[in-house]
């Protein structure tokens, strides 16, 4: 079967509208994290992405990292919770270069849980922070790196 030209311009067309307004809120999500994924120190890190809320250490947050990191360039960590209306997980490093090592933003109604690996450059903190209910809640272990990850 063949498609006329008018048919499939206007099809091109409302593809291209229908993606330029899907991808729209995501372009506006990296400009605004760039500058705490910029940070370099931590607090300006936390400032930047949260703003001046206080920052609850909490057992219902679980971070599960391992205890020694052979290799700094790939430790795996995984952050779960059963906390009601979770907005955000995020994840920094206190000694990387740039603190923030990612977010992750919960739809609503789902199961509050991220898994990734990230880079250590050194024997450093990392510290799970969730953000419930407009409330910050965070869990931190140290991880011993005996090659480190960020290199130069």
């Amino acid at each position: 079967m063949a498609i006329s030209r008018r048919k499939f311009l206007n099809m091109l067309t409302i593809g291209s509208a229908a993606c330029l307004t899907l991808l729209t809120p995501i372009s506006a999500f990296a400009a605004w994290a760039s500058d705490a994924f910029n940070a370099t120190k931590i607090d300006d890190a936390y400032k930047t992405l949260f703003g001046s809320a206080t920052i609850v250490e909490s057992d219902e947050v679980k971070l599960k990292v391992p205890k020694i990191a052979e290799n700094g360039g790939a430790v795996p960590v995984s952050v779960k919770t059963s906390m009601k209306d979770v907005e955000s997980i995020s994840i920094f490093v206190k000694d990387n270069p740039n603190p923030l090592t990612a977010t992750f933003l919960i739809p609503a109604g789902t199961i509050a849980g991220a898994s990734t690996r990230i880079r250590l450059a050194q024997t450093s903190t990392i510290t799970a922070i969730i953000k419930a209910g407009g409330k910050l809640y965070s869990k931190s272990q140290e991880v011993k790196v005996t090659i480190g990850g960020c290199g130069g």
